[in-house]
């Protein structure tokens, strides 16, 4: 009974091993933009860029992650399962992965499976 439980409560668990997301303390900012009451928090700060975003927003930041003023997730997927005689390239602009031919980097590659977002 107890070798079920273990299992039951792995299985349960196995999809957090992939997750993607992070919480993360606000670095707020009290507000001074006109018509707003002086004092009030308005605003948090993206760690990474060092940018400001009013509270309730979301956005995505340089490292592809899109967050709001309490967490960041990954803002893209992996891909693990395609063709062997394809590769994955990250194109940074974009936020993704493409896969293509090894041997003409011109001709996509269909993507069987991928982990992440």
């Amino acid at each position: 009974m107890k070798s079920l439980a273990l299992a039951l409560i792995l299985c349960v668990l196995l999809p957090l091993f992939h997750a993607s997301c992070y919480m993360k303390p606000m670095t707020l900012k009290p507000g001074e933009v006109k018509g707003e009451v002086k004092g009030m928090i308005t605003h948090c700060r993206d760690d990474k860029d060092k940018t400001w975003h009013p509270i309730g927003s979301r956005w995505r930041n340089s490292d592809c992650m899109d967050c709001t003023c309490n967490s960041c997730c990954q803002g893209y997927a992996t891909p693990v399962e395609f063709p062997d005689d394809c590769m994955k390239e990250w194109d940074q602009k974009a936020c993704e992965f493409k896969v293509v031919k090894k041997s003409d980097p011109s001709i996509s590659c269909p993507i069987f499976g991928s982990v992440g977002k």
